[in-house]
């Protein structure tokens, strides 16, 4: 039998894709925000492609606001663009 892969789904270009290739931002139940590489820590994630045009348009349409119900500091926003640069983009 093979192994399922977990899926989710990025809120920039709304494809769906293994948990794996993207980036998980999760708010913790104390309500910070903060990038989770691992994808082990506790509390509501959400998940980007390493891909800066879907970081562009999830912050347009404030998609990571309305997943966690929560302004979402810039230093997670500059986080994130810091490792959209690490990630070469493939496509």
């Amino acid at each position: 039998m093979p192994k399922k892969i977990p899926m989710r789904q990025c809120l920039g270009c709304r494809e769906m894709k293994p948990k794996m290739e993207l980036i998980r931002v999760v708010r913790s139940p104390e309500g910070k925000v903060s990038l989770d590489f691992k994808g082990k820590l506790p509390g509501r994630g959400a998940y980007l492609c390493p891909n800066p045009d879907c970081l562009k348009k999830a912050r347009k349409a404030r998609a990571l606001e309305r997943a966690f119900s929560a302004q979402m500091p810039d230093e997670v926003w500059s986080g994130l663009e810091e490792q959209m640069k690490e990630v070469p983009a493939d496509g």
